[in-house]
């Protein structure tokens, strides 16, 4: 009698096992992250964005953005126009991905300069308008610029999702890996690790939120913490409009200069 039971538990851990492997080999890593990647984002998006930066101390500061994004086979085009508060406001941010794996084309405008400026390649990883994203976090990696592992499969937040580790191609990147909670199916990202040449954790981002709008998943509400320093930046996205009467010329240094009057 004891040895049939124990035959049963071996049995059922083995099946538990075979199931959980041929779940992560239903989908390679380069195979789920290019889904992420080319994942149905509409045509073009207007959005107003809430930026609330937390430093290790707990206090707060909170900046108000328009964004307009286009999409079409070559790639992602991106602008953001800083409203509020006064010491950002007329900043812009414009920023090009390439469907193509080239690496971002990104610029910004200074007002206090009156000038745009481009985003130097060395200078990627620089913060993002003292945030804690970056400006390579505010573009769109390609998944060629990575090489991609499904790890595991695990359940967050009651979504099934595959666990993808991320290792960069490139020389000395500045993270060494990262790892991507994704939810099968839908191909949102719900958390992502980012971990540092010396094995350290060194920040996180955690998706609060998303939904469907207009037949097209999108995050509505994320969140960057910098595990070195304490701090954090969350984006809640707000008024979500898709297909509209967006022109070309949005996407400019002129419009840039100019600002969110398309």
């Amino acid at each position: 009698m004891k040895n049939r039971h124990l035959k049963r538990i071996a049995t059922s851990v083995a099946i538990a096992l075979f199931a959980l492997i041929t779940l992560s080999a239903a989908y390679s890593g380069e195979e789920a992250m290019q889904a992420v990647y080319t994942r149905d984002s509409g045509n073009n998006m207007s959005a107003n964005l809430i930026m609330t930066l937390t430093n290790s101390r707990g206090s707060t500061r909170e900046r108000s953005i328009q964004q307009f994004r286009q999409t079409d086979a070559d790639g992602e085009k991106k602008i953001m126009f800083f409203l509020a508060p006064s010491d950002v406001k007329d900043t812009s941010f414009l920023s090009y991905s390439y469907a193509d794996g080239r690496s971002d084309d990104q610029w910004i405008y200074l007002p206090a300069l009156k000038r745009v400026k481009r985003v130097a390649s060395d200078k990627k990883n620089d913060s993002f308008m003292g945030s804690d994203f970056t400006y390579d976090d505010m573009g769109s990696r390609h998944p060629n610029e990575d090489t991609h592992t499904v790890l595991r499969t695990e359940t967050l937040d009651g979504r099934k999702c595959l666990v993808v580790e991320s290792i960069p191609k490139e020389a000395k990147p500045t993270y060494a890996k990262t790892i991507s909670w994704v939810v099968e199916g839908e191909w949102i990202g719900l958390k992502k690790e980012f971990y540092l040449p010396n094995g350290s954790l060194g920040k996180k981002l955690e998706i609060e939120a998303y939904e469907k709008i207009d037949g097209v998943w999108i995050i509505t509400d994320m969140k960057m913490s910098n595990v070195d320093k304490g701090s954090s930046t969350r984006i809640q996205m707000l008024d979500v409009t898709f297909n509209n009467d967006l022109k070309e010329s949005v996407f400019t240094e002129r419009q840039m200069k100019i600002g969110p009057r398309v």
